[in-house]
């Protein structure tokens, strides 16, 4: 997705990533980008969480709006448990 939004940037069309692996879409250099530390395949929060959903869909709408520096990175206020335990499991 990185890559696809780098060009259709070039091509006038402005874009924003909702993503979960920061240090990889960071490398590509989207202009604007909404971090959501959570599994990979669940950037916009969790499943049946319409709440969480909305406001990550509303940041991201709002950096499109709103970012005023290329490769512009903003982090989610959310965790997807308080353990973290999940990245344990993701690592397996």
């Amino acid at each position: 997705m990185s890559l696809v939004s780098r060009h259709l940037e070039q091509a006038g069309i402005a874009t924003v990533i909702v993503g979960s692996a920061r240090d990889i879409v960071e490398h590509c250099g989207v202009p604007r980008f909404v971090f959501s530390d959570f599994p990979l395949g669940n950037p916009c929060g969790k499943p049946y969480d319409v709440a969480m959903q909305r406001s990550i869909v509303g940041t991201a709408l709002d950096l499109l709006e709103g970012a005023r520096h290329p490769m512009t990175t903003v982090q989610t206020p959310y965790a997807w448990d308080e353990s973290g335990a999940w990245r344990e499991a993701a690592s397996r």
